[in-house]
């Protein structure tokens, strides 16, 4: 009876379109879950994010979740979990994607998932890594382990936000670094963010986890901004 009280006084929201959630929907009412503009580019190899990193880097498969439009739900929800912190709204999306990826033969092989790290400067600001919630969601319904340790951001780069693609790669390009990475030999690994628009960030961990001997490093982030 106290949680129905408090529900009345603070209603569970929608994180896309802002509505009140019944009691058995989580972070996105049903309408969304089955409305939000879904890429199905897992199905797909030569989709559109995988030839982002043609000649760019090695990447074995690569796709996003949703399409991201300006002003639209799906900006709202990466809106909420980055900004508004909804922690949760990321590990929800990561279970759903999740639960398609495994289904996928080109990720189905994934032996461990690491996020896009903050630095942390960042980190320390925000309180927590939207991209580690997204891992941490795609952990779950795929039953792979995460690594938040091995890669790591070592200095604090400049928001991305209005710069061209070379100077985003500029950016970004020694920013990533890497802890002891023994284990992670010849492991196929799950790379994952937010949103990705010209791949740079994406790019640049990447080519530093592919320093690592026989690994396979595939991408995958909750939204695509084309």
């Amino acid at each position: 009876m106290l949680k129905d009280f408090f529900s009345l006084l603070f209603p569970s929201l929608c994180a896309a379109c802002g509505n009140g959630l019944y009691k058995h929907e989580q972070s996105l009412c049903i309408s969304c879950i089955y409305k939000l503009p879904k890429t199905n580019f897992h199905l797909e190899n030569d989709n559109p994010i995988a030839k982002i990193f043609w000649g760019r880097a090695t990447i074995y498969s690569a796709a996003s979740y949703y399409y991201f439009l300006k002003e639209g739900k799906v900006q709202h929800l990466i809106h909420q979990l980055k900004y508004k912190g909804q922690m949760e709204v990321g590990v929800f999306i990561g279970n759903l994607y999740g639960d398609e990826l495994k289904q996928c033969v080109d990720f189905n092989t994934v032996d461990i998932i690491i996020p896009v790290p903050l630095h942390e400067r960042k980190l320390k600001l925000r309180g927590y890594n939207q991209s580690e919630k997204f891992a941490q969601g795609l952990s779950e319904s795929m039953d792979v382990e995460t690594d938040f340790k091995t890669l790591y951001r070592e200095f604090n780069s400049e928001s991305q936000t209005r710069k061209s693609r070379y100077n985003r790669w500029q950016n970004v390009e020694t920013a990533f670094k890497l802890n002891d990475f023994t284990s992670l030999r010849g492991k196929h690994i799950l790379l994952v963010d937010d949103v990705i628009t010209t791949g740079a960030t994406l790019e640049a961990c990447a080519q530093t986890l592919l320093q690592i001997p026989d690994v396979r490093v595939s991408i995958v982030t909750m939204a695509y901004a084309s």
